[in-house]
């Protein structure tokens, strides 16, 4: 298994985690790419709409996905 996929891998597992924190308010997320340390995610649902959706992704997403994957360093919303 490649660096990537098994870092792709992990932030699928974090991710599940926090999922049913973003369903609770009808919202969702959705893996679209990891390159460079960089994911990239697309808010769903609720989340997509969100005024407080960059806080959601930076201070909660982006923080657990930081700690918790060796590798990342940042989250960026896609469209």
């Amino acid at each position: 298994m490649s660096e990537n996929n098994t870092m792709i891998q992990q932030v699928e597992e974090v991710l599940n985690k926090l999922r049913p924190f973003l369903q609770r308010d009808g919202g969702d997320c959705e893996l679209v790419d990891v390159e460079d340390g960089i994911v990239k995610l697309r808010l769903m649902g609720a989340c997509g709409s969100c005024p407080s959706s960059t806080i959601t992704l930076k201070a909660g997403i982006e923080r657990a996905l930081v700690e918790e994957v060796p590798g990342i360093v940042e989250v960026e919303q896609v469209f």
